[in-house]
């Protein structure tokens, strides 16, 4: 469960961006602040795993509210200007979101926190997340597919789009490959194809340049042997 903040001086982006992570099973809810000394004050006493955070507000700027905080949660920006874009990404914001956003755009830039998310409470606690934590949305068409990492064999790209191939059936997406494979654990997969990335977990043999998963084979690009020459340290 990823826990949130909303600091913005406009009472109806609080509602816009509560009503959106309602919509999602994994966001929870904590606090509303309508200015950058109120948020100072709640964080004081409490801890967050994400802030979206407004840029324009009284008192004191976001950014400026930014660089108050020694260890700051995963911040998504929201705002109406969008000149602060580059400094936002040296602040090491995950996304930066233009008002009026819409769902999708909004559901892309939570795809980026959950994962980056997922991989940290692996990396401190060195056992697997419950299967129910890991997941991603998968915009297919007009409908958003709720997909668990662990049942992912492999992503391949597809032209314009992406095919995402779990154990039950195929997603194709409208994402660039390399923007998916950025939503999944460096820990639970690889890329071994400019096109594909793999499940480590659900790789039954390698044999040449192929590697074999249930019943597809996914070529190896001899750009990335060294990938899979990982694999066998």
């Amino acid at each position: 469960m990823i826990t949130y903040l909303i600091i913005d001086d406009e009472h109806i982006a609080h509602d816009i961006i509560k009503g959106y992570c309602e919509m999602l099973p994994n966001l929870e809810f904590k606090a509303n602040c309508y200015d950058a000394i109120e948020a100072i004050d709640y964080l004081n006493t409490h801890d967050v795993d994400l802030i979206f955070l407004d840029l324009n507000m009284p008192k004191l700027k976001g950014f400026e509210f930014l660089k108050t905080l020694s260890s700051p949660p995963k911040v998504i920006v929201t705002t109406a200007y969008s000149e602060f874009a580059i400094e936002g990404y040296e602040l090491n914001v995950v996304d930066y979101l233009l008002k009026p956003f819409s769902f999708e755009r909004f559901l892309s830039a939570i795809n980026k926190v959950t994962s980056s998310h997922n991989s940290s409470i692996k990396k401190e606690s060195n056992v697997n997340l419950k299967p129910k934590e890991r997941y991603v949305f998968l915009k297919q068409n007009n409908s958003h597919i709720q997909v668990g990492l662990d049942s992912i064999l492999f992503v391949e790209a597809s032209g314009n789009y992406t095919k995402v191939v779990t154990i039950k059936d195929t997603i194709t997406i409208r994402e660039k490959v390399s923007d998916t494979i950025q939503l999944l654990s460096d820990n639970d997969f690889i890329q071994v194809h400019k096109s594909f990335a793999v499940s480590k977990k659900h790789i039954h043999r390698i044999e040449g340049n192929r590697i074999y998963i249930q019943d597809h084979i996914v070529p190896i690009g001899k750009m990335y042997k060294s990938n899979i020459n990982q694999l066998f340290k």
